[in-house]
């Protein structure tokens, strides 16, 4: 059974270049296209088994990518911590500030600090 197709994409944004360009096509054939294994096979002129087993050495190769580095594992903790910033900062209230000012120049702040999250988490995710 080939692995949840969240997962792979994850994989594959962070590491698909590093495949080559038959991995890369079968991948995204099958992962980003939907086509079934023997709808590649007929495309490709190749046996159902060699789709899977060309999908399960990439699969095994993106993992072992990510054991290596762990840039999944790593952009998923700081995404997390950058959802906790953005919790954190919806928790400010108007009545935590002594003057209607204070208030404006935190609501500034948020604001900055929230396109940085978004864009962070756009580029990345």
């Amino acid at each position: 059974m080939m692995k949840p197709i969240a997962e792979m994409a994850l994989l594959y944004d962070f590491y698909g270049p590093l495949l080559t360009s038959k991995q890369a096509e079968i991948w995204d054939l099958y992962y980003q296209q939907d086509f079934s294994l023997s709808e590649i096979a007929d495309q490709q002129g190749i046996s159902r088994q060699a789709v899977h087993d060309l999908l399960k050495r990439t699969e095994k190769i993106l993992e072992n990518y990510e054991q290596r580095l762990g840039l999944v594992a790593r952009f998923l903790k700081e995404r997390e911590k950058l959802l906790t910033i953005k919790s954190l900062l919806h928790d400010i209230k108007k009545e935590d500030f002594a003057t209607e000012t204070a208030w404006q120049r935190q609501q500034r702040i948020n604001s900055k600090i929230n396109e940085i999250i978004a864009d962070t988490l756009e580029e990345s995710g």
